[in-house]
């Protein structure tokens, strides 16, 4: 059997250069097509995980918390004084604090009520990731993902509207957006797979996957400026408006993969198609179920990925919990403080990605090592920092720089195992990644139920010193489990047949 020729592509009739000469040309070019895809790729996870996280900001402007307050102590009986808010205390450092006057909004939630509204996304997140997967690998990655930002945007819409008719209607809009969201993460997988080079996907995959972190970085504070200069409702209008701009240009700018963009430039595609094999080519079998159920590497990515979250949801959820009730910040200084970590952890992923492709290209290291290290760095030194931040006593300047640290190195998770699934299977990176994710959005129901349940009535460095043990087992089940197991060599059950020309067949066929 002949090996396919890339000298000539008979899909399009292009003709195609050598390596060395697609270098140099491309070169001289403009942006090049993947790297508009990786742009906005990472500003689609900006909206994604922006409108995902903007309601825990808005319902503090949402709530009357003083009829709340009231309702609730009428419940057990209890008076609330005519200063309660305005009281100030000295803690146990010697700092004085003065109770937060916060502004009243038009809705009676209870806690429960808005527990059960900030965990409805998760509920519907967690049914769509296979789905989502499945049919981003087997029809089209970018308009999965592209509906899903896009419905996230639509719904957030609709949000004001929602809650002004009852909390179950902002319930439902939530799950619905969960619904839509599940699909993002693995349709995205399945473009990186179709789009970057071996060489350059811990990269690519970093500068998508940091709009993760960006979204929380930017979104949270935005939403904060917004709900003060307008209200609270300005909060949906205005990202979900935007968000609509960024699905024209997803629409316009965005292909499946290099065969299928008409503007993409020759020397671009045979540099991608050449570097991976000319993985578009390959026919895409049904996915080899018991295979990937018995693989050692895939169940190494599901327990790194579901530990991973777990802290993750740790530091994204209830880092601004611990700021307040530990570091006894206030809400102005948790906001602006509590963004630091995720802007050191933006930076840190950048420069990680960098640095481990540029050594996997003077093969220095192997892909392999550099998905252990990565993820190693993602697990172990955030466990110890948070481990940390509970012995530093009233020095909130070191607690503050530890969770900075802690959260930073979790940025190693995007060059480490979130990348790993393309390495393992390319033909079904979206499948694998719509599997590990179901498992690793467990997490997301159960942190915030979990951390509520330790420190009910209990807001103590020691109830925080106990989550952060068990977080730092968690972890190190991550890096122990990953390091043995893990692996980031394409599996033998993944590899898939290139097509043959029909001529070619039937000559083969004939032998």
């Amino acid at each position: 059997m002949s090996q396919f020729s890339f000298d000539q592509d008979p899909e399009e009739n292009i003709p195609l250069n050598n390596k060395e000469e697609d270098k140099k040309s491309e070169k001289t070019e403009g942006l090049p097509a993947r790297w508009i895809t990786a742009v906005l790729g990472c500003i689609g996870f900006m909206i994604v995980y922006g409108l995902k996280v903007n309601l825990s900001v808005a319902i503090i402007a949402m709530v009357n918390h003083t009829a709340v307050a009231e309702m609730s102590a009428h419940e057990d009986g209890h008076h609330i004084p005519e200063d309660a808010n305005t009281t100030a205390v000295e803690n146990q450092c010697g700092v004085e604090e003065k109770k937060e006057e916060l502004l009243d909004g038009p809705f009676v939630w209870d806690d429960n009520v808005q527990g059960v509204i900030l965990a409805s996304y998760f509920y519907g997140y967690i049914f769509t990731q296979v789905p989502g997967g499945w049919v981003a690998d087997k029809f089209s990655a970018k308009h999965v993902f592209g509906f899903g930002a896009l419905a996230n945007a639509l719904l957030a819409l609709l949000t004001p509207l929602a809650a002004s008719g009852s909390y179950i209607w902002v319930i439902v809009i939530r799950v619905g957006m969960g619904i839509a969201g599940g699909v993002t993460l693995p349709g995205m997988h399945v473009l990186i797979a179709n789009w970057a080079p071996p060489q350059e996907r811990s990269k690519i995959a970093s500068t998508i996957y940091a709009g993760m972190t960006l979204g929380t970085l930017v979104c949270m504070p935005f939403s904060g400026l917004l709900a003060a200069a307008i209200d609270w409702s300005a909060i949906f209008y205005v990202q979900g408006g935007l968000s609509l701009i960024w699905y024209v240009l997803w629409l316009f700018f965005v292909y499946d993969s290099p065969a299928k963009h008409p503007r993409i430039s020759v020397a671009e595609r045979t540099f991608i198609e050449s570097s991976m094999g000319n993985i578009g080519k390959a026919e895409k079998p049904p996915v080899p179920w018991k295979s990937v159920w018995t693989s050692m590497p895939v169940w190494a990515i599901i327990v790194a990925h579901t530990c991973s979250n777990w802290g993750w949801y740790m530091l994204l959820v209830k880092l601004p919990t611990y700021m307040r009730y530990i570091l006894k910040f206030d809400i102005k200084s948790n906001a602006g403080i509590s963004a630091v970590p995720f802007l050191c952890m933006w930076i840190f992923t950048m420069l990680l990605a960098n640095i481990l492709d540029a050594l996997r290209a003077r093969k220095l290291i192997s892909t392999t090592f550099a998905r252990k290290l990565a993820t190693f760095l993602a697990s172990i030194p955030p466990a110890i920092c948070l481990i940390g931040v509970t012995f530093v006593g009233c020095n909130t300047d070191l607690a503050v720089v530890l969770l900075t640290l802690g959260t930073m190195f979790v940025g190693g998770m995007y060059s480490g195992f979130l990348s790993n699934h393309i390495d393992i299977a390319p033909a079904y990176a979206g499948t694998l990644m719509g599997i590990t994710n179901t498992f690793a959005t467990v997490p997301g129901i159960v942190v915030p139920s979990f951390v509520g349940y330790m420190t009910h009535g209990n807001q103590t460095v020691e109830a925080w010193r106990t989550i952060f043990y068990i977080t730092l087992g968690i972890f190190s089940l991550e890096a122990i489990f990953f390091c043995i197991f893990g692996s980031g060599e394409e599996q033998p059950w993944a590899k898939r047949q290139a097509k043959q020309d029909p001529e070619e067949q039937k000559l083969n066929e004939g032998l």
